[in-house]
């Protein structure tokens, strides 16, 4: 397994030499989302605005109508709660291209309920015109950013940082409205996004070797949502749509895909788990994941609980199947 440590900052570079038309923008959080180097490369192309959000995203409406294409760099929570009437009425509205990079996604930080964007997919899902991308290893960190040249109006995205594991080949990219199939079986479908499918990897490994046939598929396309790996990966479940993300479930994956099995009335079975209609406090991520049940713990209950059958897989097991090195803690994030 492969760590790539802070995968954005040379590959934001190398991507945005011959694209002079790239901006950046950032809300007095340059080096802690990854653009400081950015900024000493294309100064000229730089543009810090200071802990003023609401002005930062007019100022990034106000380019885009010039031609050009700004990329905001800040943390998640600072995108979409304070400046959302900017987001919404100066961005959206007009339908125009900007990119909203978020980071810390989640509860992937320790800073609390002001820094944990737990529902800012739920609400970007509602907003008109936006499409909504989540990064889920190092592969979809360094491609997401050919994805966006696919849509013409806003894009966000959920951003991770850091050393970062390599769960796809780097010879696949993150592809618009096309999902990942990472296994396949016929007894239960997991969906998962962002840092919760290195979580649904060791479990569907554990999984198998009690005999439970498993489609997994990383879904990186929150919005529009829905495709034909998603959809065949529902038909294929004989007990039930299991989704498992760093979000609340109210609005974000799981309601998405609850949404596309009523739509298309599939009569499939979706449990959510995610967040459940609650903050999360300050901590480590391997502790949150645990004490809000989102690890690959609470997701092999949930298949144990579908299933009807206690499977005896043991905390012990799912260590065996760890997709990052012991000890090596890759997705904790200070500020």
């Amino acid at each position: 397994m492969e760590i790539v440590t802070r995968p954005h900052v040379e590959n934001f570079i190398d991507w945005a030499a011959d694209r002079p038309h790239v901006l950046t923008l950032s809300a007095d959080l340059t080096n802690s989302c990854e653009v400081g180097r950015w900024r000493d490369t294309y100064p000229e192309r730089f543009i810090s605005g200071g802990m003023a959000e609401q002005n930062l995203l007019s100022v990034a409406a106000g380019l885009a109508r010039e031609g050009f294409v700004p990329f905001i760099h800040t943390f998640a929570v600072f995108l979409y709660r304070r400046p959302y009437d900017q987001l919404a009425m100066s961005i959206a509205y007009p339908n125009l291209p900007v990119r909203l990079v978020g980071f810390l996604p989640g509860i992937v930080t320790p800073g609390g309920v002001t820094h944990q964007a737990i529902e800012d997919v739920a609400i970007l899902r509602a907003t008109p015109n936006m499409t909504i991308l989540e990064t889920g290893d190092a592969t979809d960190v360094e491609t997401v950013l050919d994805v966006t040249e696919q849509v013409d109006g806003p894009v966000y995205i959920r951003m991770l940082r850091g050393r970062v594991p390599r769960l796809f080949p780097a010879d696949e990219p993150m592809q618009l409205g096309v999902s990942r199939e990472l296994s396949s079986g016929d007894d239960v479908t997991i969906l998962t996004s962002g840092i919760a499918t290195e979580e649904a990897m060791r479990a569907t490994q554990a999984l198998a070797d009690r005999g439970v046939g498993v489609t997994h598929v990383h879904v990186s396309t929150l919005k529009p949502f829905g495709d034909p790996v998603i959809e065949a990966a529902i038909a294929r479940a004989k007990t039930a749509v299991i989704t498992l993300e760093n979000h609340t479930i109210v609005g974000g994956l799981g309601s998405a895909t609850a949404e596309y099995v009523a739509d298309r009335g599939l009569g499939t079975k979706v449990v959510r788990l995610g967040l459940r209609d609650t903050y999360a406090h300050g901590a480590s991520t391997p502790y949150l994941l645990e004490e809000y049940e989102l690890d690959a713990s609470a997701l092999v209950r949930a298949v144990e609980r579908e299933l009807g059958q206690d499977l005896h897989i043991t905390e012990e097991e799912l260590a065996e199947h760890d997709v990052v090195p012991a000890g090596d803690n890759v997705n904790a994030e200070n500020l």
